[in-house]
């Protein structure tokens, strides 16, 4: 059993596996602390909205959080598209022509024309031939990392990888390195080298706590000089990274580097759900039978299917969204920076505040939510327990009036809190 007294200090994380105590008692003892939480307004956490994902939202309140329309800093959906005309009237085409489902896995009678078509669009916007579906892009992590690498191999991850990534890795061997740190990197595929059959290293392109980006060029010149593979989960950089939005590897080059396998999603830039990889040929081939999640999985119906060849039709054909964001990024960056904020080395449409202190970092967010700014709170196990933080994503369709609103309330939260380097001079 858990003392209460330690509750303060306590994370979802120490109720994960209570020694000596059933399920049912493990769910008692995670249901009080979940109310303890809940009355000292710490639990800010599956918040109802009452209208559609955009950049306004209508919220339900829960008592510390009160019901009304807060800006939205919460979705991914940097590009706006789960509101753009084109994505909806696809949608409702889609399910006018097909129906509202697949019906069945895609080994045994679920796999459509309209997959075929995804399929081939993604894999073309990277300059290539082939690409697996996944029904969300954690499972295009998981499934696809457990499908390939076994007992015999190793992955070897930036320590701050998606966690859906760690999950894939439970039938292989794991080494971590120092997020972005090369002579580590380096040091564990030395040891590595002669050690593993398959060995590859795993990295996000667009970290999704701190914002920043991986040293791709560097990554990749270690990786095969040590004869390495190398898989980049580049979900928020695509659409935002890049000349044309294809994410981290289309400046440097790299999208048709066919020993580079990339994975990703359409829930953000594109507008849906769903996951992808697209890689060599003979590797997708395999994936689409032996990755198990995907082949005893139903696939993704019509609407989410085509609707996502929309979106990556649209990123091309409306550049001013991509425009726009940066355009927001920059502004709101630098007024955050400008009053003494710490945001890290974000750069991209993440953006932190650091704070460090869990509960300074949820009355923090308490705070904004007064004012109508809705953010997330995020705390250990997700970082670090010293680097809590309020995080928010960035959209297009922010205007610059949601944006000053935000500002403003980071400044009566800073006067209330003396959070920032400046309120501290």
């Amino acid at each position: 059993m858990i003392d209460k007294e330690a509750y303060p200090k306590l994370t979802f994380k120490d109720f994960e596996n209570i020694p000596d105590i059933n399920i049912m008692q493990r769910a008692a003892e995670f249901d009080e602390f979940l109310d303890y939480l809940a009355d000292n307004g710490r639990l800010n956490y599956r918040l109802e909205n009452q209208t559609g994902c955009a950049h306004e939202l209508e919220v339900k309140g829960n008592g510390h959080v009160p019901d009304g329309k807060y800006v939205n800093f919460v979705s991914n959906d940097y590009l706006g598209f789960t509101q753009h005309p084109e994505i909806k009237k696809t949608a409702i085409q889609a399910i006018e022509n097909y129906g509202n489902g697949a019906g069945a896995s895609p080994a045994i009678g679920g796999h459509y024309d309209y997959h075929v078509l995804l399929e081939e669009r993604i894999a073309a916007f990277f300059g290539r031939t082939d690409a697996i579906l996944y029904t969300t892009g954690y499972t295009a992590n998981s499934a696809t990392i457990q499908a390939l690498l076994k007992k015999e191999d190793i992955a070897i991850l930036d320590m701050a990888v998606h966690a859906s990534i760690y999950e894939g890795c439970s039938n292989t061997n794991v080494k971590t390195f120092l997020h972005n740190n090369m002579e580590h990197l380096e040091d564990i595929l030395r040891k590595a080298k002669d050690t593993y059959r398959t060995k590859m290293v795993i990295i996000d392109g667009v970290y999704s706590q701190d914002g920043d980006v991986a040293k791709i060029n560097e990554i990749l010149t270690l990786v095969r000089r040590y004869g390495a593979y190398l898989l980049i989960d580049d979900a928020h950089g695509v659409g935002v990274h890049g000349k044309t939005g294809r994410g981290i590897l289309e400046n440097p080059a790299l999208l048709a580097e066919e020993d580079i396998i990339i994975t990703g999603v359409f829930s953000k830039t594109f507008g849906g759900l769903g996951g992808y990889v697209v890689a060599e040929p003979k590797l997708i081939r395999y994936l689409k039978f032996q990755s198990r999640q995907h082949l005893f999985s139903v696939t993704l119906p019509p609407s989410l299917t085509l609707s996502a060849v929309r979106g990556i039709e649209l990123l091309d054909e409306e550049p001013i969204w991509m425009q726009r964001l940066w355009e927001n990024i920059a502004y709101y960056k630098q007024g955050l920076i400008d009053m003494g904020f710490n945001v890290g080395t974000t750069a991209s449409g993440v953006i932190p505040v650091k704070i460090g202190d869990p509960a300074l970092t949820a009355k923090a967010t308490t705070v904004l939510y007064q004012h109508g700014i809705y953010a997330n709170c995020i705390m250990y196990p997700a970082v670090s327990k010293k680097d809590a933080r309020i995080r928010m994503s960035m959209m297009a369709t922010h205007t610059k009036a949601q944006l000053d609103q935000a500002l403003e309330a980071f400044a009566i939260m800073d006067a209330q809190l003396g959070i920032s380097s400046k309120s501290s001079d």
